[in-house]
């Protein structure tokens, strides 16, 4: 049995790569063939496509009442997609950020972080007895998220405007061609890892808590960690840096309240202050840099993995 999870893992290893790497040419097209920036392709088709799995590991584990595994999943993936995704693409190539993600885009994923903190945080913040996302939660993440939506309306209109002139490197509907084959290829692949990886870890003993924020989490960020990468070898700059915020504003926003919307409060009993500290911090951090030096350099990738490093190793000991 763990001979063939293994198997199967290294296949969904061979999928994520090989479709991410026809995901990100076709959506490089896509954006060109509309003349909007890779940005806006970044913050849309591609964050979207590739945290599909997060929605449907966490609609499938609030549906069996598994509500560490939700809370885990998505947590985990936005700490991941930027201390370890960003850190790892950076010491590829070195990630410039333009002025205008400094301030729009970047601002807005750290709203929505602290947003989420403040929320689950009752024992802490509100005196509750335990600490809940409600369905009331739920629906003001989703009004967050329709403000995101309405800045990235406002976006390609402001794109319209301001065309690219890049010449086109696959024609339109060759472009959605590769850009579905490149998401089934990272959907499959990643559901291959994710689910083997389980198998694996359940059979050495992890617990529930663990296995989201370490196994659920690296699996389900495999499509934005492969993604990420392979964008930033291409040059495809814009594309890596708005995956990764367009990735972890879906994550809080829709992977997380749309489920909770729909089948009510969740009690996430194995959560601590760290991993909330975290959550925040890792946005505050991409921020800081991102201001310090328009970039994120090899030095700060560097900075991010030992962070990264750290804070597993102690969530791990502990």
């Amino acid at each position: 049995m763990i001979i063939l999870s293994i198997v199967l893992l290294i296949v969904g290893f061979i999928l994520l790569i090989k479709g991410a790497d026809v995901f990100v040419d076709g959506a490089s097209s896509v954006a060109e063939n509309f003349k909007v920036s890779k940005m806006l392709i970044g913050l849309t088709i591609i964050a979207f496509g590739t945290s599909a799995p997060e929605l449907a590991v966490s609609i499938s584990a609030l549906a069996s009442g598994n509500t560490d595994m939700v809370l885990g999943n998505v947590m985990g993936s936005c700490i991941l997609n930027i201390l370890l995704i960003l850190g790892v693409a950076a010491l590829i190539h070195p990630i410039k950020i333009k002025d205008s993600t400094i301030r729009k885009e970047l601002p807005l994923c750290m709203l929505i972080s602290a947003l989420l903190a403040v929320l689950f945080l009752d024992v802490w913040l509100g005196g509750g007895e335990t600490n809940q996302i409600t369905r009331a939660d739920a629906i003001v993440i989703l009004l967050f998220f329709s403000v995101f939506l309405y800045y990235l309306i406002t976006l390609a209109k402001h794109n319209k405007k301001n065309e690219e002139k890049n010449e086109p490197k696959f024609s339109l509907s060759k472009s959605f061609v590769l850009v579905f084959l490149g998401l089934v290829g990272i959907v499959v692949g990643s559901e291959l890892v994710v689910n083997s990886a389980s198998d694996i870890a359940s059979a050495i003993g992890m617990s529930e808590r663990i296995i989201a924020m370490t196994v659920i989490a690296f699996g389900t960020s495999l499509p934005e960690l492969v993604t990420t990468v392979v964008a930033a070898r291409k040059g495809e700059q814009d594309l890596a840096v708005g995956n990764i915020i367009g990735s972890n504003i879906f994550n809080i926003c829709v992977v997380l309240g749309v489920p909770v919307a729909i089948f009510g409060t969740i009690t996430p009993v194995g959560f601590q202050m760290i991993d909330v500290f975290m959550l925040v911090a890792s946005a505050v951090l991409l921020f800081v840099f991102s201001v310090i030096t328009k970039k994120i350099n090899r030095i700060e990738g560097v900075m991010m993995l030992i962070l990264f490093t750290a804070y597993y190793g102690f969530m791990l000991l502990n």
